[in-house]
């Protein structure tokens, strides 16, 4: 049996992920992506659909359509932003603090039981090596993005 690389066993581990995702969210009005929305908000506080579109690195038609969503389904709301007129923040409602807080504590529950799998001794490395593995997955995309960029101005 041939040998499973490191990125073989990460792409294990995001599909089976997906699909505990997909049957978590199944006969709900939730998605991944509009899950998305919600984190950044819970984890970040209001924030402006232009600020929520940058982070999420979706254009602004497409967290549009996240937020109409999410607001027709009583999670999110859209208040006047303080300082501009012309811009509002989008809130998290009772109903949406109640499932984030839900699916934060569920989500540090799975966390501990999945290092219940590693010995005491290696979950600090543990953390580290994915921590950084992260850090260089997201720079060999922002560098094949860039390449992409050069070459399409070219």
């Amino acid at each position: 049996m041939p040998e499973r690389l490191l990125l073989d066993r990460l792409l294990l581990i995001a599909d089976v992920l997906q699909r505990d995702m997909a049957r978590a969210f199944a006969g709900t009005e939730l998605s991944g992506a509009r899950m998305a929305v919600l984190w950044v908000v819970h984890h970040s506080g209001p924030a402006t659909q232009q600020a929520l579109a940058t982070e999420l690195d979706v254009t602004p038609r497409n967290i549009s359509a996240l937020v109409d969503a999410l607001e027709t389904a009583g999670f999110v709301r859209r208040a006047p932003h303080p300082a501009d007129r012309r811009a509002h923040l989008v809130e998290l409602t009772g109903a949406g603090v109640e499932l984030m807080t839900r699916t934060a504590r569920e989500h540090a529950e799975l966390s501990a039981r999945l290092l219940d799998a590693v010995a005491g001794d290696d979950r600090a490395a543990l953390e580290r090596g994915l921590d950084a593995i992260a850090v260089r997955l997201a720079q060999l995309i922002a560098e094949a993005d860039e390449s992409a960029d050069d070459a399409a101005s070219r």
